[in-house]
């Protein structure tokens, strides 16, 4: 039983209320899934802990596994325009003042940053903000479109009391572009030991001739290349994964990736399914132009499948051989040819991802890293905390 005296941490986490309950009806993607996982591992390390989702048609207020559960209003309340104001960020405040935690954590860049921080503020609690992506440590904010949203994101980006960065290169972005200093933290992410299986064998190249893509559909991650790299490759197979969206890129991918005889397109597949494509691939493949830390790379490397891939962050990729790194798709072509017809090569880069996931990715390495700067933070031991980064 958690003790009243234990510390108390929220996660502020909009849409992860799915990832948490193993519900399948809405988004989950890997920021969801490591909110739910944190969150689930403090419970059981005796934190009192809390979460603030949308309103998913959940009782105000439910205990998942050791998680109290606030709901805000629903993600569609009201009209346009209107709902900024309210419904969403009252039921905010109210979600927020019912966690009543020592500390509060959120996730990814937007104007929700802002408000957390300034609510925060105001009433003397400490936050934590994570970087999910490289523009977000970019002072211009490419990926935000409107005024409202860079200013509540600036505001709460500069006032949290710790920043988590994944990259060594978003700690430097953030020093350099908006003179703040932050934390370099692996992301946990479960395994296969997690999931209840044992970890399989390295692949071996000849024997799974597939090429496992997974992600949103969208221009960010450069899906076509898959398809140009599919055509140019007829003799291997191609598992296309992640939910498409209703835009003309999305739409126009999809169907090009359908007409290939060699690309199976899977849609969005259930949390439940995935390790059965990953144990039939070769390797997982990236298109992305940038990205932050992809939680495909750490379930892939879990599994010892090595990369092929057109982002390598901090170099980490090419400099630990843990894949193949390409800039355009002939080489990414020949990248995967390299890969999949030299067994040695494989069984090395194999060996390397699977140990490197292991020696800082796995929950039990990841999870103390982050619920020590919780409990700085929480004590005021100081702002920014100086952990092991990766190395």
């Amino acid at each position: 039983m958690t003790s009243s005296n234990a510390p108390s941490i929220c996660f502020v986490a909009h849409s992860a209320y799915g990832a948490l309950t193993g519900g399948r009806h809405c988004h989950i993607g890997g920021i969801q899934r490591q909110q739910a996982m944190m969150a689930k591992w403090l419970a059981k390390r005796g934190w009192r802990v809390s979460m603030i989702t949308w309103d998913e048609g959940q009782p105000q207020s439910k205990v998942v596994d050791g998680v109290r559960v606030i709901k805000m209003c629903r993600a569609d309340a009201c009209v346009k325009g209107v709902r900024f104001f309210h419904p969403k960020w009252t039921s905010l405040v109210h979600a927020l003042r019912a966690a009543d935690a020592d500390v509060y954590y959120q996730n990814t860049a937007e104007y929700v940053t802002g408000q957390v921080a300034l609510w925060c503020r105001r009433h003397g609690k400490k936050f934590v903000y994570s970087v999910a992506n490289d523009p977000d440590c970019d002072p211009r904010l490419p990926r935000m479109h409107t005024l409202r949203e860079r200013i509540l994101y600036r505001y709460g980006l500069r006032r949290a009391d710790s920043v988590v960065a994944q990259t060594q290169k978003q700690q430097g972005m953030l020093r350099e572009g908006f003179g703040l200093e932050s934390v370099v933290l692996p992301m946990p992410c479960p395994g296969p030991a997690d999931a209840g299986y044992a970890a399989p064998a390295p692949p071996i190249p000849p024997n799974r001739p597939r090429i496992l893509w997974v992600g949103r559909i969208c221009e960010q991650k450069r899906p076509d290349r898959l398809t140009e790299l599919a055509a140019a490759l007829p003799e291997w197979r191609f598992d296309f994964v992640g939910p498409g969206g209703g835009d003309t890129y999305s739409q126009d991918v999809c169907r090009r990736a359908t007409g290939l005889p060699n690309v199976t397109v899977h849609g969005p597949v259930p949390r439940d399914r995935m390790p059965g494509l990953y144990q039939q691939a070769a390797c997982l493949l990236c298109t992305s132009d940038f990205e932050g830390f992809p939680n495909t790379f750490l379930e892939a490397w879990s599994q010892g499948l090595p990369m092929v891939t057109t982002f390598d962050p901090d170099d980490l990729i090419a400099r630990r051989e843990l894949g193949l790194v390409a800039g355009d798709v002939p080489g990414l072509a020949a990248a995967v040819r390299r890969l999949l017809t030299s067994p040695d090569l494989y069984r090395r880069l194999s060996q390397n991802a699977r140990q490197y996931y292991l020696e800082n990715h796995t929950v039990e390495v990841a999870m103390p890293r982050f619920e020590r700067l919780f409990s700085d933070v929480v004590s005021n031991s100081g702002t920014h905390v100086a952990l092991r980064t990766r190395v």
